[in-house]
């Protein structure tokens, strides 16, 4: 079940890159980011424009569109990371390299930016992009969130972008984010958070919340999140929700109860900080 669900996610990402390339306008809201049964890869509305997280006008101007069409997330990470020159960041499910090349800017000079996909598509449109950028000091690698190919306290920040939702391993993932990040490293990532214990909510409005988000489904909750980031290690663990998802606005929940049911235990936007232990 993990390796089809990875499969989806890897083959719906790789269908977006190209829409990319093509000059549209990739999302990854709706069923397009590979848990849904459409086939379309262009939906009406994106995550990130949902967010309390969006990207500046300046930053936006900083980019080549192909990069901005690309955008897939539902935060801005590198607003939240406070980078400083000098540093190495490592952005986990880079995809079409925005938050990379903004990263790399911020981190010149004498710092460099990584960016880590499992998609050949996407990461070829993130090298596209970072050539017509003109940034030098960023490096895009192949590989799995799950096991990060990069050696042990290699880089200072890790962030990414409601990438490690998709992950069917999420313990994987913030252990190898602390393997990686030096002592006194931050962990800051915008993803999606339910608020509540998603065991309550109906099946029916699981999957239906999951098709309009791109695998929120998966998510975890508030709780859960901040208890994975300390079982590996991390500590001043913080999950600050961004934007909560407003059932009414959510295509197919078409009946009070189901809406009712969400509000219990919604879903949410949310920027999730930790650092490790300066002795790690």
């Amino acid at each position: 079940m993990a390796e089809d669900m990875k499969e989806k996610v890897r083959s719906k990402y790789a269908e977006l890159a190209v829409v990319s390339q093509g000059g549209g306008d990739a999302s990854c809201c709706g069923s397009s980011c590979g848990c849904g049964g459409a086939s379309e890869a262009e939906t009406a509305v994106r995550v990130s424009d949902l967010s309390g997280g969006s990207y500046s006008a300046e930053e936006i101007g900083e980019l080549p569109e192909g990069a901005v069409g690309a955008s897939l997330g539902c935060g801005n990470p590198t607003a939240l990371a406070t980078l400083s020159p000098g540093e190495v960041v490592l952005d986990l499910g880079s995809g079409g390299g925005i938050d990379v090349l903004l990263s790399a800017r911020r981190v010149a000079p004498g710092g460099k930016a990584y960016g880590l996909d499992m998609t050949d598509e996407m990461l070829e449109l993130a090298r596209e992009n970072n050539e017509k950028a003109g940034v030098e000091n960023a490096e895009f690698l192949k590989g799995e969130i799950e096991d990060i190919p990069l050696p042990d306290e290699h880089v200072d920040v890790v962030i990414s972008n409601c990438v490690i939702n998709l992950s069917t391993d999420k313990q994987s993932v913030i252990s190898e984010a602390f393997r990686v990040l030096k002592p006194g490293g931050r962990f800051a990532v915008s993803d999606v958070v339910f608020l509540g214990d998603k065991a309550a909510l109906p099946a029916d409005v699981l999957e239906t919340v999951g098709l309009w988000t791109g695998c929120v489904a998966g998510a975890l909750s508030k709780d859960e999140y901040a208890g994975l980031l300390a079982e590996a290690g991390f500590q001043g663990i913080s999950v600050e929700v961004t934007n909560t998802y407003d059932p009414g606005s959510i295509e197919g929940l078409d009946t009070e109860e189901k809406r009712e049911a969400l509000r219990k235990v919604p879903a949410a936007s949310a920027f999730v900080r930790a650092d490790k232990p300066a002795g790690r």
